[in-house]
């Protein structure tokens, strides 16, 4: 018999939208490989952009909010595992999930975590405060909190795990580094990269959403795309991404060769054909899929050390890694104008994507830390006395909240 994994989403995956929506078709990916019934369920309005999960044999649910009918769907569906996708709906579903399905393996896929992204982003609008100062930012103790009440969090990116177990002291058994999983074997059209004199321009794609992605096209067009255009007039950046504002699309200026194209179909088609990918995030966390997407086309990149972040270990990165605003336009214009640069850097993301990202390797990890815990799973717990804590204390704030909603809502009808 078949198990049953619940994946509680927090938005329809949209994997030409975000780096996000593909980590969860890879998670999905993940465990139909290992026979499960795959189940998404969410409270989320299905957009234009998502992806058609029936395709792949999944059944999508749509639940309530604050509501006792997800009670009786979850204790009648009875799943093994429980993925939670981001500590948003592990606040308010997991107690749901335990009181209903105590012996369900709950899984939490923290995408990247959302206090570090936050308190970096406060750091860089605000004059007090510094980008680790994680004890002043409330996201923080929710998101530590719902690491705790899981019993396996996956985080995509080396440099955040290293901040859980050394800041934060969470213990490695209740973590696992999950980064992109990538089928290196898949679409071998696309391993035919476009050639230096075939490539033209600079692009830079993302959701704007994200409050990185929106950050960075302020910061391109009005620090880093002037220098760069006064020295090679002849040069377009290309700018994509979904749910443009009307702010950024104002910005659009064919004259000064920066042109805004909103949401992209073919996100590898458009990248495959530009020179350089320009992705000088300020502020961000997790892993940066426009970086993952450029080494899938053999673009090189100029990114800061916020974008590279985790990316490439021990292993050279596939373009420059640059914070200062001149010396990074600089070493753009060397990587778009010298073929021999940019082909080494080409090679090198060609490497990364190879050494780093491979899907068995870290599916088979996956499959190991699911069969360990759910055989130990008595004892995993007992060993996690914060999350029993936390759990607890949860059930009687979050819980009782959340069942005054409910009377609330039924009294308003």
């Amino acid at each position: 018999m078949k198990s049953t994994v619940l994946i509680i989403g927090y938005v329809f995956p949209e994997p030409n939208s975000s780096a996000a929506g593909t980590r969860m078709l890879q998670l999905i990916d993940f465990f139909i490989n290992q026979n499960y019934t795959v189940v998404f369920a969410t409270s989320c309005k299905k957009s234009t952009n998502a992806f058609d999960l029936e395709s792949l044999n999944v059944q999508v649910v749509e639940i309530l909010l604050n509501h006792s009918s997800f009670d009786f769907f979850v204790k009648d569906l009875n799943p093994e595992v429980v993925l939670f996708d981001r500590f948003m709906t592990e606040e308010q579903f997991g107690w749901r999930i335990t009181e209903n399905c105590p012996d369900a393996l709950r899984i939490l896929d923290t995408e990247d975590l959302h206090f570090l992204r936050k308190t970096r982003q406060q750091s860089i609008s605000s004059s007090s405060g510094s980008a680790n100062d994680f004890d002043l930012n409330d996201i923080a103790k929710r998101e530590i909190a719902s690491i705790y009440r899981s019993d396996l969090s996956l985080i995509i990116s080396e440099a955040e795990l290293k901040i859980l177990i050394d800041k934060f002291k969470i213990d490695c058994s209740l973590l696992l580094y999950l980064p992109f999983m990538l089928d290196l074997n898949e679409n071998p059209e696309q391993k035919q990269h476009s050639s230096f004199s075939e490539r033209t321009d600079f692009v830079s794609i993302g959701n704007f959403l994200h409050p990185p992605n929106s950050d960075v096209i302020f910061y391109l067009k009005n620090d880093i795309w002037p220098l760069i255009k006064s020295q090679l007039p002849q040069a377009n950046l290309h700018v994509y991404g979904a749910y443009d504002t009307q702010a950024i699309r104002s910005m659009h200026n064919k004259k000064d060769g920066f042109l805004l194209h909103g949401y992209v179909e073919d996100a590898f088609e458009v990248v495959n054909s530009s020179r350089v990918l320009l992705a000088p995030l300020r502020f961000g966390a997790g892993l940066k899929g426009k970086l993952i997407l450029a080494m899938q086309c053999g673009t090189p990149a100029a990114m800061s050390t916020i974008a590279a972040e985790g990316m490439f270990g021990s292993d050279q990165p596939n373009g420059i890694i640059e914070d200062d605003p001149s010396l990074f336009v600089k070493k753009c214009i060397d990587l778009y104008t010298q073929e021999s640069l940019w082909t080494e850097y080409q090679n090198k993301g060609d490497a990364v994507l190879k050494s780093r990202f491979n899907k068995l390797d870290h599916q088979l990890k996956l499959k190991e830390r699911i069969s360990l815990i759910q055989s130990t799973i008595q004892s995993h717990r007992s060993d996690n006395f914060i999350g029993q804590l936390l759990a607890h204390h949860q059930f009687q704030s979050t819980k009782y909240m959340s069942r005054w909603i409910e009377v609330k809502n039924a009294n308003l009808k």
